[in-house]
């Protein structure tokens, strides 16, 4: 099964509507997006607590690694750059962090909220090589974009 982006977007505002908790709207967020997909792995974020540093947010799916320094691997580029990560094959990627090591492929996209601040990364784990698309990206930034930008 593949995401119905325009079902999920809709889910999504709807749970979420006059939600202001950044805890509770990745919580939510993360839940309906790992289900939405079958290439979905391990689906949560990683919460911008200091300086160059992410740790474990909410997640769906096995243990995720508890802190990321920007530095170091998918999840920390898309952090320190601002950028989406569109990663077809993990073990190509420098310094790839293998919090699992069932992980093939990865989608990383960065959270702002309202004030521009990055508040963390939103990670999509596959054991699919190459399981994600542009397509992916995009319109997961416009989902995160219309949960997010309200905080």
């Amino acid at each position: 099964m593949r995401a119905d982006y325009t079902i999920l977007a809709k889910t999504i505002a709807s749970l979420t509507e006059g939600e202001t908790d950044e805890v509770a709207l990745m919580a939510t967020v993360a839940c309906e997006v790992h289900h939405a997909d079958d290439r979905f792995d391990w689906t949560g974020f990683y919460r911008a607590v200091a300086p160059e540093l992410l740790k474990i947010g909410p997640y769906q799916g096995g243990h995720g690694c508890l802190q990321i320094p920007f530095s170091r691997g998918v999840c920390g580029a898309a952090a320190r750059t601002g950028k989406v990560q569109l990663v077809p094959d993990v073990d190509a990627f420098p310094g790839h962090i293998a919090c699992a090591s069932s992980t093939r492929s990865e989608l990383v996209l960065p959270v702002w909220n309202s004030a521009g601040e990055l508040i963390g990364v939103f990670d999509i784990d596959s054991d699919q090589p190459e399981a994600f698309v542009q397509e992916d990206a995009d319109q997961m930034t416009a989902i995160l974009r219309q949960v997010f930008s309200r905080i």
